[in-house]
């Protein structure tokens, strides 16, 4: 009728009442840096997306977010700040040096954008 099922438990009629099951998939580094944002700092929206089975999709899509986000900005401050494949060729150590600033500087925006927010 209301569509709760019960099992019998020590004499005792329980009703079975699990969070919907969410699909099993491998959440990547920014999908986890946003769960443990959410379990500690935002406790209601955690609990809210874990009941209503909606967490994992929401992980997912911060991660697939995040990532084309940082491959964005990295690709955008390394044109503007003139990293090339010529100075690659010329210079590896400062092209390394170089994307490496770059790459921490787009992943620290991105934490701040869509993580911790």
């Amino acid at each position: 009728m209301n569509g709760i099922t019960y099992r019998m438990q020590d004499g005792y009629r329980i009703p079975n009442l699990l969070p919907p099951q969410e699909i099993e998939v491998t959440i990547g580094k920014y999908g986890l840096l946003r769960r443990r944002f959410l379990q500690e700092h935002r406790r209601v929206m955690f609990t809210n997306l874990l009941t209503s089975g909606r967490l994992t999709e929401h992980l997912l899509e911060i991660e697939q977010t995040a990532r084309s986000r940082v491959e964005q900005i990295t690709e955008q401050l390394a044109k503007a700040e003139g990293v090339t494949e010529q100075l690659k060729a010329a210079n590896q150590m400062k092209w390394v040096g170089l994307m490496n600033s770059i790459r921490q500087a787009a992943e620290e925006t991105v934490l701040m954008e869509l993580i911790y927010s």
